[in-house]
């Protein structure tokens, strides 16, 4: 059976010569970085060039990168630990509706503490509006914490907007950007980012690893305690397996990221358009032109998001209904919802993540089998009274 893999928003298969290198500091070059023995000095010139890789691909200094085990750790370790470092300045948070959950239940915990938190609203292309953002600081915001872009949608936020005014209002300002980093290209001078957190398994790198970018200056408190590695910010021994796999994939990505960038969005397109072509009554969530190069996310009429997902499986398609973290909750995407939709419309999502693998053969395959899945579910449908498959005119089709 043909297998094709769009699941690249969950996680990325790891680049070969990533795994190359982590076994050699698994095998042989094994040494704990903390020894002053050569095996030691051998594994932490390798942390140390692997910290450079990732500075180096953010527009970062090395001093200001500290490795994690994953993205969620590291929007912990930016929301608690400014909250906590800052407490005297002020209680309130700013934050947004669509946040991954690393960041909304961080928030919910630290509104449990005594901190206040507002969640922004979005638009229906799950836009945060600079105004609203605006509007929701006070006397007492001491961060803001804006995901680069939605790990379900797509949709790339007013990052530098809200960058600069959080600069000017001298607030800390915190995106997730485990979605957009080694796909999109970003610098955190230019976008006036405080902290940034990202994750391996997002750019062909390994999981259990991340890290998090804190501008020299913030003032952070460390949320454990213990040894003095990673500058007593992430105690505990460094993962160096995972830490030099990381440093590769974010080489890797920096030097390949507009060949990236053209080859994905151009096959996004050509699957945006097909679908379009050839399902009616369907919605492409997310806004049309700001979004990330690999993501195509519809919402298909009358069906179900966990039905098409099956079907697209047993054809050897991997997707998924919305992000990995909550696929095993039957509760409608919390993203979809902010954005306005009804629980019917958000349950029958699909989102579609390409990356560098992909070929035009995928999408060929794909706009094969997805119209005749939708076609047979929607005839099985008591919610599908009108659907047809192939519109009449241009102008049937919900997403215009």
């Amino acid at each position: 059976m043909r297998r094709v893999y769009f699941d690249h928003s969950a996680t990325t298969p790891v680049d070969h010569e990533v795994v190359d290198l982590m076994v050699e500091y698994m095998k042989d070059k094994f040494g704990n970085p903390g020894s002053i023995h050569y095996f030691g000095r051998e594994a932490n010139k390798a942390v140390n060039e692997a910290r450079e890789s990732v500075a180096t691909l953010l527009g970062a200094t090395a001093k200001e990168v500290f490795f994690t085990s994953g993205g969620t750790e590291s929007d912990n370790i930016a929301l608690k630990g400014i909250a906590y470092a800052n407490r005297k300045k002020g209680n309130h948070i700013i934050t947004t509706s669509i946040e991954h959950h690393a960041v909304l239940h961080t928030c919910e915990s630290l509104e449990k503490q005594g901190f206040t938190v507002t969640y922004l609203p979005v638009d229906e292309n799950a836009m945060v509006r600079i105004e609203d953002v605006k509007n929701a600081i006070t006397d007492q915001t001491i961060l803001i914490s804006v995901m680069f872009a939605n790990n379900e949608v797509g949709t790339i936020q007013p990052i530098k907007e809200i960058g600069q005014l959080a600069k000017e209002k001298g607030i800390y300002f915190h995106t997730d950007a485990v979605q957009a980093v080694g796909n999109y290209p970003i610098d955190v001078n230019e976008y006036n980012i405080d902290l940034l957190s990202l994750s391996g398994h997002k750019l062909y790198g390994p999981k259990g690893i991340g890290a998090i970018y804190i501008r020299k200056g913030v003032k952070i408190e460390a949320l454990q305690q213990g040894g003095s590695q990673e500058r007593k910010l992430r105690p505990g021994t460094e993962n160096v397996p995972g830490i030099v796999g990381l440093g590769k994939a974010a080489e890797k990505a920096r030097l390949e990221l507009s060949e990236r960038m053209a080859h994905v969005q151009a096959l996004r397109d050509k699957l945006i358009k097909g679908i379009q072509e050839k399902i009616v009554d369907i919605k492409l969530n997310g806004h049309p032109e700001k979004r990330l190069p690999g993501s195509v996310n519809f919402s298909f009429f009358y069906i179900e998001g966990e039905s098409l997902l099956l079907n697209l499986d047993m054809k050897g398609i991997a997707a998924s209904s919305g992000s990995a973290c909550t696929s095993g909750s039957l509760d409608p995407s919390h993203v979809l919802l902010a954005m306005g939709m009804t629980h019917e419309t958000a349950h029958g999502s699909l989102r579609l993540s390409l990356g560098r693998g992909n070929t035009e053969a995928d999408i060929d395959y794909c706009l094969e089998v997805l119209p005749k899945i939708v076609e047979t579910l929607r005839s099985m449908s008591p919610l599908n009274a009108t659907s047809k498959l192939a519109p009449s005119n241009p102008c049937s089709n919900c997403h215009h």
